[in-house]
């Protein structure tokens, strides 16, 4: 197997480790680079999983890295191709995702201009909470064009809407289609017209009460795993998405999955980072995908752009 690039993970708890560990096994990269502030963390989670490759079968390389307050060891990450970022303090029960958004603008700013300064030719998934806000901060961190800064959002929401439908009719995931747009949280924009389960309209097997009830499930996904753990937040699936996004910059795929992306007139939306369908490749975002909505789901869509637009004018002075 040809395997080529540097990806970067920076932040190593269990979020960014698990996210290290999946990219590494896709065993399509050359090098994981994994970074964290907490000395020797990163380090012997690279070990660890460098010791798990005989066992699982790939090549590639980990390597880990302690970070400092001024930027000390972050020339670990010089020609990294794609960057992921999950550092920042998870939610704790009771906490909303804006809760966190002062806290982890100072870390995701620290992060972003380091990025700028050792991998300016990186394409930079972000994936810090609040997603939406912190995307758009990245992107004015970084000073990189906007189609190479996006983050992880509806990959996970679809996800988890995905999951529960299914639970729910007792059918293989595989068989299920959803789709989630707008922002990761209070206005995500479910598309009922675009989910389907062996090809059958959901609407046509569930009445609209009980899909009302999963779509309420799915924005408070990551909330309702909070509860559950009192300790940290969801990385399982949230590692998952973000895995999956950085592979498809690396093989230039041009996979259309749903992101945090810059809308520059498309859905007659502008000026703004919002869930929707892209194309991803190796410069990032290639193109927002303009898949057809109902006036309801529009309506949505519009709604979440304008909530988002306030929040992320906001970051700017963060």
């Amino acid at each position: 197997m040809a395997r080529k690039g540097k990806v970067t993970v920076v932040g190593a708890g269990f979020y960014g480790s698990t996210t290290a560990m999946r990219l590494a096994e896709y065993d399509v990269f050359e090098t994981v680079v994994l970074t964290d502030i907490v000395e020797g963390k990163p380090e012997g989670l690279a070990l660890d999983m460098n010791q798990s490759r005989p066992i699982e079968g790939f090549e590639t390389k980990v390597i880990g890295q302690t970070t400092g307050p001024n930027g000390e060891g972050y020339e670990a990450i010089a020609g990294s191709d794609v960057v992921v970022i999950t550092a920042g303090l998870p939610r704790k029960p009771g906490m909303s995702r804006m809760d966190l958004i002062e806290t982890n603008a100072r870390i995701v700013r620290s992060v972003a201009e380091q990025i700028a300064k050792h991998a300016p030719d990186a394409v930079v998934i972000v994936v810090s909470n609040p997603l939406d806000e912190m995307t758009a901060l990245t992107q004015l961190a970084t000073g990189f064009p906007k189609h190479r800064v996006l983050g992880q959002a509806g990959m996970l929401d679809t996800a988890r809407f995905t999951n529960f439908v299914a639970e729910t009719l007792k059918v293989p995931v595989g068989a299920v289609t959803t789709l989630t747009l707008g922002s990761h949280g209070d206005t995500m924009v479910p598309v009922p017209s675009r989910c389907t389960v062996n090809g059958q309209a959901l609407t046509d097997l569930l009445p609209a009460e009980k899909i009302e009830e999963l779509v309420v499930r799915t924005r408070n996904g990551g909330a309702e795993v909070v509860a559950l753990l009192k300790t940290g937040s969801a990385y399982y699936a949230p590692s998952a998405a973000a895995a999956r996004m950085a592979k498809a910059v690396i093989e230039d795929s041009g996979a259309v999955m749903p992101v945090c992306a810059w809308v520059d007139g498309e859905f007659g939306i502008a000026g703004v980072y919002l869930g929707v369908e892209a194309e991803i490749g190796r410069t990032g975002v290639r193109k927002v995908v303009e898949s057809a909505l109902t006036e309801s789901e529009k309506a949505g869509l519009l709604e979440a752009a304008e909530a988002v637009r306030a929040k992320q004018a906001d970051v700017q002075s963060l």
